[in-house]
């Protein structure tokens, strides 16, 4: 596990449970540079699928083109609607009746990657934004281990746009 804050939440459960632990500073860094030594110390573990938990940045295509369809991120919307860092700011304000979670795939276009996993909430009208997100992050806490599982199995199969989800595996 690789993270960019020493104090992630992650570290502590990484250490309960041994599972090693990097910390990379992406403070006074070119976004370039934080990246490739991202990449070297990811590459030492040649990772079949990179998780982004927390991670409250934009990749770029130095990153993202390095592990092609190996990025998965979770987003507090039902994309491709409401992308960016207010999803559920955004929900609330347009009047949606329904809102959710979207596991997707990193791509060059942020929140933009293909769709794997998504999970709906219904909007209340009594709803506020941290009730909402409440609500929502109940289902990231489904959505996304379903997604490593999935790619887990080898059941992930992307075409394009598309994402398959193979009933039996490769």
């Amino acid at each position: 596990m690789v993270v960019n804050r020493k104090e992630a939440g992650a570290t502590k459960r990484a250490e309960k449970h041994s599972i090693p632990w990097r910390y990379v500073d992406h403070r006074n860094k070119t976004r370039e540079a934080f990246e490739q030594e991202l990449i070297d110390v990811l590459d030492l573990y040649r990772p079949d699928l990179i998780v982004l938990a927390g991670f409250m940045r934009i990749l770029t295509p130095l990153f993202v083109n390095h592990y092609p369809n190996k990025i998965i991120n979770i987003h507090p919307a039902l994309l491709p609607s409401f992308p960016g860092t207010h999803g559920q700011r955004d929900a609330l304000a347009y009047g949606v009746k329904v809102s959710g979670c979207t596991v997707h795939i990193v791509s060059t276009d942020v929140d933009g990657g293909p769709i794997l996993v998504q999970r709906t909430v219904p909007v209340l009208d009594m709803d506020t934004e941290e009730s909402l997100a409440a609500r929502i992050l109940k289902e990231e806490h489904n959505a996304l281990p379903e997604a490593v599982e999935l790619f887990a199995s080898g059941r992930v199969r992307v075409e394009g746009r598309r994402v398959c989800i193979l009933q039996d595996g490769p």
